[in-house]
């Protein structure tokens, strides 16, 4: 009878549910899945840069939407304007967490064991290690050796090496074990913990965390009521009626661009000048809010994101009745402030509706219409198209401030005014003055409670990669026997993971040491390190 072979033998068990989910788990919290992970991470969180995002500027998402019709509700659906908030930006996010709780909790308990390990003994043959030295004594072997050892654990104890040392068990002699590099483990495992931290932290925001967006116009104030805003959004902890009660006034806005012909019109000045009280009653103070210099109250942030024209338009009726007198923003489209905007008169009978471009330095092209050169207000004019009819106001339907729906409406006239300029409607529906213009800004105002952990723990990250890419990780061996021939003999290697520089400088300074301590001299017949 033959006898079985590989062939023959039996097939292997089936994992079991128990046994694929150990394999997941396995698969999961392996490095090389964190490191996929984290990559697919910084992949999902492209589409954030590129595309205008609803908590940063919702004014830039409803423009992408009405520029691209087709493509923008298919990249609205597939969450690109929201990009952080996303479903699947989330599933990656906490697979992450979960591989790396799964990386680092093991890895530190067996660090915590290896802290408590002293160092491994001698090896038997120290001539096949890096850098090894052999030298001898004249004195004997049971003289040498505690000066031998005590002059090599002096030399290393000063550079902070861990010690251990020992007695051969055949008697081959006394030995010293030393190790230093163990802070190179620590980094990388402090690397680790603080992206765990940082996830922490941008978790801690994102749940408690909430931003909102709002267009103050000069002489106008704001409070931080959740009615105030344009757009606001919270994380799914976060309680708007537990806002900080801080409110500003927008006292004067000043921008100037640049007029050479080098970056003609990029701005040079962009700063918004506010009074503001921490809380109800409180002390007033001023502040300048510039770019990336926000304004800070309790915790909250704002941010001086954008700014525009606000045109003042009064709008009289027949009767003399004013039916509109205030500054309505307009949206800039284009670098030289081109801007779009809507006035809707509900006081007046029938309803009257403006739209309306602003040009801050006007000019007329005949293919291209009115446009503007320069994006201050150096000529201003406003070209409006007049509407008469339903405003929609009784519909029940909620109405963008920025859009006119003229579909049970009639368009009853085209002018272009200058400021102090006046237009009168035709039949009978009054006039419309362009009494001037002033001045809007943006501001993103943001509060996350999480941001500060994220920040150090950042740093941390830092200091930890550059402990695990800086500090080095060696081992080092001395031994005091006698050999064949009776004479002394002191031996001295080293080892480290690789062939760095340092390793030899600090073998030959402990070489150095115990010479001195027993006048030993080295020895001609040194076995070379095996390759």
């Amino acid at each position: 009878m033959s006898a079985p072979t590989a062939l023959d033998s039996p097939p292997a068990a089936p994992l079991g549910a128990v046994g694929w989910l150990r394999f997941l788990w396995r698969r999961l919290t392996s490095m090389s899945t964190a490191l996929v992970l984290l990559f697919l991470l910084a992949l999902a969180a492209v589409p954030g840069s590129v595309f205008p995002q609803r908590s940063v500027n919702p004014l830039q998402v409803k423009a992408y939407l009405e520029a691209n019709p087709t493509l923008g509700p298919v990249l609205d659906r597939l969450g690109m304007f929201d990009v952080f908030a996303a479903p699947w930006f989330a599933a990656v996010y906490l697979l992450l967490f979960v591989s790396l709780v799964g990386c680092v909790v093991p890895r530190l308990v067996s660090y915590a064991k290896a802290l408590r390990t002293p160092p491994p003994p001698a090896p038997r043959v120290l001539s096949r290690l890096q850098q090894p030295h052999l030298l001898t004594a004249a004195m004997p072997a049971e003289q040498a050796a505690p000066r031998v050892l005590a002059a090599a654990r002096a030399q290393l104890a000063r550079r902070r090496w861990r010690l251990r040392d020992g007695t051969d068990a055949a008697g081959g002699g006394a030995w010293l074990a030393a190790e230093k590099g163990y802070l190179r483990e620590a980094g990388n495992l402090l690397f680790h913990t603080a992206l765990l931290v940082i996830l922490l932290g941008v978790s801690w925001g994102a749940l408690w965390g909430w931003k909102g967006n709002v267009i103050v116009r000069e002489g106008d104030g704001f409070a931080n009521l959740l009615t105030q805003y344009d757009a606001w959004g919270g994380g799914r902890l976060a309680d708007p009626s537990r806002l900080v009660p801080f409110s500003f006034t927008l006292d004067r806005f000043t921008a100037d661009f640049e007029r050479g012909e080098a970056q003609h019109g990029a701005p040079r000045v962009f700063e918004a000048d506010v009074t503001y009280r921490a809380e109800p009653g409180g002390a007033e103070r001023s502040q300048t809010i510039e770019v990336n210099e926000p304004l800070q109250v309790d915790g909250a942030k704002v941010f001086l994101v954008g700014h525009g024209y606000a045109v003042h338009v009064r709008i009289v009726g027949a009767d003399g009745k004013v039916t509109f007198d205030d500054a309505v923003p307009f949206l800039p489209q284009d670098g030289n402030f081109t801007s779009t905007g809507v006035v809707k008169a509900y006081d007046a009978d029938p309803g009257i509706g403006l739209q309306g471009i602003f040009l801050p330095t006007a000019a007329l092209d005949a293919v291209r219409g009115p446009y503007s050169t320069f994006p201050a207000a150096d000529d201003p004019a406003v070209f409006f198209s007049a509407w008469r009819g339903d405003l929609g106001i009784d519909d029940g339907v909620p109405q963008s401030v920025y859009t006119l729906k003229t579909d049970a409406m009639q368009q009853v006239g085209l002018r272009a005014l200058r400021p102090g300029e006046s237009w009168q409607l035709p039949d009978g529906l009054g006039t419309v003055e362009f009494v001037g213009v002033t001045r809007w800004a943006s501001f993103s105002i943001a509060y996350d409670p999480g941001k500060q952990l994220a920040l150090a723990a950042a740093a941390t990250a830092i200091g930890g990669l550059c402990l695990s890419l800086f500090v080095r990780r060696r081992r080092l061996w001395v031994r005091v026997r006698d050999d064949a021939e009776g004479a002394t003999v002191i031996e001295v290697a080293g080892l480290a993971r690789s062939e760095q520089a340092g390793l030899a400088d600090e073998v030959g300074d402990v070489v150095r040491a115990v010479s001195a301590a027993v006048t030993a001299v080295p020895r001609a017949s040194v076995v070379p390190k095996e390759n």
